[in-house]
């Protein structure tokens, strides 16, 4: 059976990924595909590096015809995907790869994002998207809401500590890298070539990024009682991957040992031998994620990396290995993809 799909938001980066990814689904034929902005425009002027693949043009989301689509990708700004789900045709099965169905209280989503939720009734029944978690509620899922990129790679090196209680709650601290089309493809200064090369710089320091939201959401369910974690993220002059570099009270070898026996039989997660680094040279293009611990030389500290690409396993990926479950396929159907190197 080939499923008929829908992206909106095709001209940004997830977009594009979404379509670089099921172009050789065997199961999945991309019916249509919505950007607002470039409406009337082939893929391919946005995109040439998509030029080669049979693709409908672009239109408004008001112009598709939803009746024959199985399930819809979308790929939207925060605040704006909202608004466009809420219309969309009921029982129509949803991927969205923005913020806005991620945090399950109201009241928290409009603390972060400065605004009530324009669907609140949906935000209570989507399903958070980190697949390897809830992949069980995923496959009966009529909405699923993609992770952040820099939050699914701190879950990836702690939620079996924390859920195992393998660490020290009190005392977590992630320090993560991050590549430039985590951004979006929207015009900015600070992202202009000559500003950003040859450099890199904290944001978001002290409490105020968002994906913290989601950190305190996850690791405080898991932990039965509230958990805070230290982050600050880095831009640095990359297009794609994210380094997190995740700084534990615990031992070391327990540390590794638990990551490895939560992660054995995942197809996409990756625990690498102990004292081993990741690197996001090793994961580009893909929808895996490089895991290492390391032992600190402080007594008692553990080290624990995590890479990923920002693009495929930290969103159009994820996203994908979530549809697959939702339409009834093996999640890893068309995302086992070597790594791009070098």
């Amino acid at each position: 059976m080939t499923h008929k799909i829908a992206i909106l938001g095709a001209s940004g980066y997830t977009g594009a990924e979404l379509v670089r990814l099921i172009a050789t689904h065997p199961e999945m034929r991309i019916a249509a595909l919505g950007a607002n902005s470039r409406a009337g425009v082939e893929m391919e002027e946005v995109f040439p590096h998509l030029r080669h693949l049979a693709l409908p043009r672009m239109l408004t989301i008001a112009e598709i015809d939803f009746g024959d689509i199985d399930l819809c990708f979308c790929a939207l700004p925060h605040k704006t995907s909202q608004e466009v789900i809420r219309n969309l045709p009921k029982g129509l099965k949803v991927v969205d790869l923005s913020a806005d169905f991620r945090l399950r209280d109201p009241a928290v989503y409009e603390k972060w994002y400065d605004t009530p939720h324009a669907a609140p009734e949906l935000q209570k029944k989507a399903i958070y998207g980190l697949t390897e978690f809830y992949r069980d509620e995923i496959r009966g899922a009529g909405l699923v809401a993609g992770t952040g990129c820099n939050a699914a790679t701190g879950q990836y090196a702690l939620r079996p500590l924390v859920d195992a209680g393998a660490i020290d709650l009190d005392e977590i601290i992630i320090d993560l890298k991050t590549g430039v089309s985590g951004a979006g493809r929207s015009l900015r200064e600070n992202l202009l070539h000559a500003e950003l090369s040859e450099g890199t710089h904290a944001y978001g320091a002290g409490g105020t990024h968002r994906h913290l939201a989601e950190f305190d959401q996850e690791f405080t369910a898991l932990a039965g009682r509230e958990v805070k974690v230290q982050f600050t993220p880095h831009l640095i002059p990359a297009n794609r991957g994210i380094l997190a570099t995740v700084y534990v009270r615990g031992n070391a070898g327990s540390v590794h040992e638990t990551l490895v026996q939560a992660y054995e039989d995942e197809p996409f997660l990756e625990v690498l031998p102990f004292g081993q680094y990741p690197s996001t040279r090793h994961v580009r293009g893909s929808n895996f994620c490089h895991i290492g611990v390391v032992e600190d030389r402080i007594a008692g500290r553990a080290i624990v990396i995590a890479a990923l690409d920002n693009l495929t396993k930290g969103s159009s990926g994820q996203a994908l290995q979530n549809a697959n479950l939702m339409l009834g396929m093996d999640e890893t159907t068309g995302l086992m993809m070597a790594p791009v190197f070098p």
